[in-house]
């Protein structure tokens, strides 16, 4: 059996691996078709330490963006009760329902978040009341807010 080859990925492969990992493959697959296609470079450990001040500032970015999302969390939470207008018919109930881009439009008037309104799950809502909206700033970190819906003056 033939002896494999450690390299370093320059770009996604589907079914070896990301940009950046490190991998061991058949010297005839990275000879043929790695290499040449750009994909891949041999290992060296000029290039391993590299790899590894990559990572490091790719965890460094990500524990960034972990904390901006904890500074965001802490101002969604500590805001008070947010209040949406909406058309009002009989027995309290709304014309149609409140939407996500609606509480993504009232974070960013209000408390000057620009938040997606693909990470904000709103329950469904079909009369006045207060509810909890959660949203997703993080992958780890997930706020709550509470939404009041009022009559439309």
């Amino acid at each position: 059996m033939a002896k494999r080859i450690q390299l370093v990925l320059n770009k996604d492969v589907s079914k070896l691996g990301r940009a950046g990992d490190v991998v061991e493959v058949a010297p005839g697959y990275a000879r043929n078709y790695l290499l040449p296609q750009g994909f891949a470079v041999r290992t060296t450990p000029g290039i391993l330490k590299q790899v590894e001040r990559r990572r490091e500032a790719e965890r460094l970015r990500l524990l960034e963006l972990k904390k901006e999302a904890e500074t965001q969390k802490a101002t969604l939470e500590k805001s008070s009760r947010l209040a949406i207008s909406k058309q009002v018919g009989e027995a309290d109930a709304i014309f149609g329902t409140v939407t996500a881009q609606e509480v993504a439009d009232l974070l960013q008037s209000n408390l000057n978040l620009e938040i997606d309104r693909r990470s904000i799950n709103v329950p469904d809502i079909s009369s006045l009341g207060t509810y909890k909206v959660e949203i997703r700033l993080h992958p780890e970190v997930t706020a709550t807010v509470e939404i009041q819906v009022v009559p439309l003056r």
